[in-house]
């Protein structure tokens, strides 16, 4: 004679955190699937919102719709791209490109502003006190530059895209990331000199 243990249902697992397009996949036949991709990834977006928008309650909101967005486009994702990040890092870009205006004042007031007193040179390293003098100047090229070259190279510098994944995020091919950036980091270097 032969017991039957109760049969115990299966909790669904989450695919590898490389293999995003899993979940967006498995999203179109079952729509809360979706909820893993966005606990994996909504952190990370919205760090980089609040980092370029300066105001935590617009970066939840573009936290938000970015994922909205994302959820209603799901259908189109390029399947054979393990890693969502630079499809939301893309749809993000767009959205705060709606609150360009936001940001440029914002850079443009950071310009304005005396760079921070150096307190006694014990206190600070030599690093921490340059980087204090060049903020006024970084946020005055920064605002400077068009929203094109400043979108890619805040997801380079600020998001960590790889040139790839930037040119995946925005919708470019590789070459102009490269020629693009080139062009920008010439711009922000004579910037910064001639306010040296």
């Amino acid at each position: 004679m032969t017991s039957a243990l109760p049969h115990r249902a299966e909790t669904p697992t989450l695919p590898p955190p490389s293999d995003d397009a899993a979940l967006v996949k498995e999203s179109l036949a079952d729509p809360d699937r979706f909820a893993g991709l966005f606990d994996r990834h909504a952190d990370e977006i919205h760090r980089y919102a609040a980092r370029r928008l300066n105001d935590v309650t617009t970066a939840d909101d573009v936290t938000a719709e970015t994922f909205l967005v994302a959820f209603r486009k799901r259908a189109r994702y390029d399947l054979t791209r393990g890693d969502a990040r630079p499809w939301l890092y893309g749809i993000a870009s767009k959205l705060i490109s709606g609150h360009r205006r936001a940001e440029t004042r914002r850079l443009k007031a950071l310009a304005r502003q005396a760079p921070e007193r150096a307190a006694e040179f014990e206190d600070r390293s030599a690093e921490r006190l340059t980087a204090a003098r060049l903020r006024p100047a970084l946020a005055a090229a920064l605002a400077r530059l068009g929203s094109a070259e400043r979108d890619l190279l805040l997801l380079v510098a600020w998001a960590d895209l790889t040139y790839e994944e930037a040119a995946q995020a925005l919708g470019i091919p590789i070459g102009t990331v490269r020629s693009r950036l080139s062009r920008t980091r010439t711009k922000i270097r004579r910037s910064l000199e001639s306010h040296a």
